[in-house]
């Protein structure tokens, strides 16, 4: 797990030589300052990953040779997505990130009404692109081979429409009659709806309710934002998830 592992959207094959992306090959030669025959491990996201070696080192490029693939997963049995209302500043790019070393397996974000950052058009897309960046990112450094999906921003009213397919859905609430260590081990998906700074609006808790999430409380205490999902998520893998294993 120390050997420096990196994300190639490009689909790889056993034995190809491929060009590192330039961000890799900048952080693998620059920041890392890996020499040539310096090994590595790199993966497309479709599963599994490839043990690699640096071949050469030419001014703008990084040429690296695969070996066998190795059919190698660190994803947890159980899915669960985070439906993560849009938060301000920096916050959104943490709570992804640790969401995937905690074993997320989607994540969508949306726009609350009590959303502070709004976003629209081509800054939204810009915004969903560099935070599949983040997850990427994450999946180097945590050791997983399956990337998961940032969707597109959509708002929530339109995203609470959508079908449940039967998927255990929760939202967080302090005063809600329920606790996740009540509930029976879900029998598919988990989705958990985590709200903005200022948590869902009144009229978003009556909609997710009737679109079929289930309050629960995670003790006594009210979590900012960005505390509450990651830590809902720590508590759903521990009861339900790899986090027993």
């Amino acid at each position: 797990m120390n050997m420096p592992r990196f994300y190639c959207r490009e689909a790889l094959s056993p034995g190809a030589h491929v060009e590192l992306p330039e961000p890799v090959a900048r952080h693998a030669v620059r920041v890392l300052r890996l020499p040539p025959g310096a090994p590595m491990v790199l993966f497309d996201g479709r599963g599994g990953e490839y043990p690699a070696r640096i071949e050469r080192i030419e001014r703008d490029r990084v040429l690296a040779e695969l070996g066998a693939w190795q059919e190698v997963e660190r994803e947890s049995p159980l899915r669960v997505t985070l439906v993560q209302a849009l938060q301000a500043g920096e916050k959104m790019d943490f709570t992804i990130q640790k969401a995937v070393e905690l074993g997320i397996s989607d994540i969508v974000p949306v726009e609350s009404r009590r959303s502070v950052m709004r976003l629209t058009g081509d800054r939204a897309g810009k915004r969903v692109a560099h935070w599949q960046g983040v997850a990427a990112s994450a999946c180097e450094q945590c050791g997983r081979n399956q990337v998961p999906l940032v969707a597109p921003l959509e708002k929530l009213e339109n995203w609470l429409a959508r079908p449940a397919n039967g998927a255990l859905r929760l939202m967080l609430a302090p005063d809600a009659a329920e606790t996740l260590a009540s509930l029976p081990p879900p029998a598919g998906e988990v989705q958990l709806l985590i709200g903005a700074e200022g948590g869902l609006d009144p009229q978003e808790v009556i909609a997710a309710g009737q679109a079929g999430f289930r309050p629960v409380r995670l003790g006594p205490r009210v979590l900012r934002t960005e505390t509450a999902g990651l830590a809902a998520l720590a508590a759903i893998q521990a009861l339900w998830g790899d986090f027993r294993q």
